[in-house]
């Protein structure tokens, strides 16, 4: 197992889909961290992340926290002042 140094950052990140991440890493038994540096290092390799059973729990999720924001919202959300 590799032996890392992690730092702690103040990532700003969109309400709905924080709460999504959260109840994700609660299921998936994991840290937000984990599961964060979990997606970045699969997608780093252009491998998907989830399994379909997780992919399932993610869309319940989304609908348990109105997450309506889609691939097609990303790097084009506004922030509310």
């Amino acid at each position: 197992m590799p032996n890392v140094e992690r730092t702690q950052t103040g990532l700003r990140i969109e309400r709905n889909t924080l709460k999504v991440l959260k109840a994700l890493a609660e299921y998936l038994d994991l840290s937000l961290g984990d599961l964060v540096e979990g997606m970045a290092l699969h997608a780093f390799e252009g491998k998907l992340p989830f399994t379909p059973e997780t992919l399932t729990k993610i869309d319940q999720l989304k609908q348990v926290y109105d997450l309506r924001l889609t691939a097609a919202d990303a790097h084009k959300l506004e922030e509310r002042q």
